[in-house]
Order: C-alpha cells, then sequence, then structure tokens
C-alpha cells in the first residue's frame, strides 16, 4: 500500500491539527486499530455530515463500536487514500482543513473528494468528533478508471 499525505504546514502544531495528521496517516496505512485509538470513547464521526450510502439516517457513527463499524463499511474498501490538504484553520479545540482526499477503489477507479474536514479534540488529545463536509455527486463526477500501479 503506498502512503501518501500532502500537507503544506510546520511541524509544531495544536492538538486538534495533530490529531487530523494522525488520523490520515493511520487511513493511508490501512491501520485500523491505530485509527481506532485516536477517538475517544464516546467520538462521533459524521462522513459526510447528514445522510449517505455510509449513514443513511445521517446521525454520525458513535463510540468506539460504531466508529469501527464505519471504518469496515467505507475506509476499508478503499485500496489506497491519498490526502492532499490545502488549508488549515485550526481554532480552540478544532481544525477546519480544507483539501482533497483520492481514493482508489477495486477495478482501478479513482475518485477525488473534495471538502472540508473537521476535528474536535479533547484536552487529552484524544478526537471528541470528526465531521466532513463533502457531496457525493461531485465526488462520483470525478470518477474515473486508471491504470494500476
Amino acid at each position: 500500500m503506498s502512503i501518501t499525505v500532502s500537507w503544506d504546514t510546520e511541524a509544531d502544531q495544536p492538538p486538534a491539527r495533530l490529531a487530523a495528521w494522525r488520523s490520515m496517516q493511520a487511513v493511508t496505512r490501512g491501520a485500523k486499530e491505530e485509527w481506532l485509538a485516536l477517538f475517544a470513547a464516546d467520538a462521533t464521526v459524521e462522513d459526510p455530515v447528514g445522510p449517505s450510502h455510509f449513514d443513511p439516517e445521517g446521525k454520525g457513527h458513535h463510540g468506539q463500536e460504531g466508529i469501527a463499524a464505519f471504518w469496515d463499511k467505507a475506509i476499508a474498501q478503499v485500496t489506497r487514500f491519498e490526502f492532499t490538504i490545502r488549508d488549515s484553520h485550526a481554532a480552540g479545540d478544532e481544525v477546519a482543513n480544507v483539501g482533497t482526499i483520492t481514493t482508489y477503489l477495486p477495478g482501478n477507479y479513482r475518485v477525488d473528494t473534495d471538502g472540508v474536514f473537521v476535528y474536535r479534540v479533547g484536552e487529552d488529545g484524544l478526537i471528541r468528533s470528526m465531521r466532513a463536509y463533502w457531496e457525493l455527486d461531485r465526488a462520483m463526477a470525478t470518477a474515473r478508471e486508471v491504470k494500476p500501479d
């Protein structure tokens, strides 16, 4: 598995930005347990925010069990991830990252998902919530077949 996370930022970061960075790194490596360990026991993941094929009721994935199920449903189905963060705005215990997540899917398809990805952490640095703002139709419009590596 190839690991690509590009982020034009300095090393010393606020806790929420650091947690987001660690999350992206774990996802690119397919490190489910490492990724889950970044989340507080009562954390919520909304990816995307609102109803979607991953969350038909739009209520998010709650707690370690719900977030692990989200991994299995969404992240584990992707053969490779690339994160490109073009801008990042840290404030208080949150960070809003603006960028593109490129996913490579079985059958040699690539999808580029532009969005805003918001992480909130607690005093312990664990992620309390991750909210991803992106549109399925826009992402699917970028789907294209690519040659295998």
